[in-house]
């Protein structure tokens, strides 16, 4: 049997054998796990004695106090995260509030839970992080046999999934056990950040599900002739709310009617996923303009925008599968780092090209040319 080892820093001691007396007897089997998962428990009522231990031995788990004699729960996030990357901490804190829960996950805590709390609350989050780490462990397994695709699939739906996943997770207890009163709209911030995070979460289940099409080649749609200029409104037109939110405008110029042959859902995903960047990375009163024309030979699309832009050294990886370009003004922008690479995956199954120009500070063009050959033109 498989153990896991357990540290529980806590100035309480009924907390710290609490949680060794639940814990002696649980075990955490799932049918895709090989074998069960039990758990070994250290103690420290402070939290130099926590860092003692975290110095002397590894630990899978950190159940992590908040408010403790001499150095604080908060504070030894950073610490942790540096001499533990791979340790999972969860904040157990009777003060427990929006601020503490958005800046502890911010720091690197993984969950949070308030106190007191049941003997199955504290089980069901064991049960948990235990299957996160089962999953970290088989991408591991996974890395080292090669598939790395399949490694990079596994890898972002436990990285990427879980951060949102345990965040509303949180905000839902707050909101069950009334921590900010009963008055419903002082709930109305972490209900609004629970929306957010479903929303990219979403958003990364479908760019999961068109990189898997184009890997494995089926698309259920079939061929057809679509006028460019209708596809073009038709994305400004799912985009413009949050435009309008941003105070970005949007403008369509083009100067000819053409159709091109192909399947609806590959290009519009192309001018969604350039237009979305165009918003998202853009600056409040900024301008994106989509420009539009063709000659006997191709279709050129130019997304330009006076957004952050792209530095430099970012730029060859850019159509990369999961690559994400963090800065400090990128880091509150949410995303798969899929969308690029399945554009450049869907113009390169029509033979076209993709570029990209860019300066840090004054924004990013992406020029998109779609070969006519074959096409029909109106």
């Amino acid at each position: 049997m498989n153990k896991l080892k357990v540290l529980v820093v806590d100035d309480e001691p009924g907390i710290r054998s609490g949680v060794s007396r639940i814990l002696s007897r649980f075990t955490v089997d799932y049918p895709f796990m090989d074998e069960q998962i039990s758990f070994e428990v250290l103690e420290a009522e402070t939290g130099e004695i926590g860092l003692d231990i975290i110095d002397r031995e590894p630990v899978d788990v950190v159940l992590l106090d908040n408010k403790l004699p001499g150095v604080q729960g908060i504070d030894m996030l950073e610490t942790i995260r540096k001499k533990q990357p791979d340790a999972f901490i969860t904040m157990i804190t009777s003060h427990a509030s929006l601020d503490v829960a958005v800046k502890a996950t911010s720091i690197g805590a993984h969950d949070f839970v308030p106190k007191p709390f049941t003997p199955q609350e504290l089980k069901s989050s064991l049960e948990n992080i235990t299957k996160h780490l089962f999953l970290k462990k088989m991408t591991r397994q996974l890395q080292k046999e090669g598939k790395q695709i399949r490694f990079q699939f596994l890898q972002v739906l436990s990285h990427e999934l879980k951060a949102p996943i345990n965040a509303i997770e949180g905000y839902l207890n707050m909101i069950v056990n009334k921590q900010f009163g009963d008055n419903i709209s002082d709930y109305q911030e972490i209900t609004e950040r629970s929306l957010e995070r479903l929303k990219g979460m979403r958003g990364l289940i479908m760019d999961l599900l068109d990189l898997t099409r184009f890997e494995t080649g089926k698309n259920p749609s079939e061929p057809q002739e679509i006028d460019i200029r209708l596809l073009a409104q038709s994305a400004i037109d799912l985009h413009k709310p949050q435009a309008i939110q941003n105070d970005i405008s949007i403008r369509l110029h083009i100067d000819c009617d053409v159709c091109i042959y192909g399947v609806p859902d590959e290009l519009e995903i192309i001018f969604n996923n350039l237009l979305s960047n165009a918003v998202k990375y853009n600056k409040p009163n900024g301008k994106v303009d989509l420009y539009i024309s063709c000659d006997d030979a191709a279709v050129t699309i130019v997304f330009r925008d006076t957004g952050m832009g792209i530095p430099e050294s970012e730029m060859s990886n850019l159509f990369k599968e999961f690559f994400r370009i963090k800065t400090e003004e990128t880091k509150g922008i949410q995303g798969s780092g899929l969308g690029l690479s399945i554009v450049k995956k869907i113009v390169d199954i029509y033979r076209g090209t993709i570029e990209v120009e860019s300066t840090p500070g004054l924004g990013s063009v992406f020029t998109v040319q779609l070969p006519l050959s074959g096409k029909t033109t109106k």
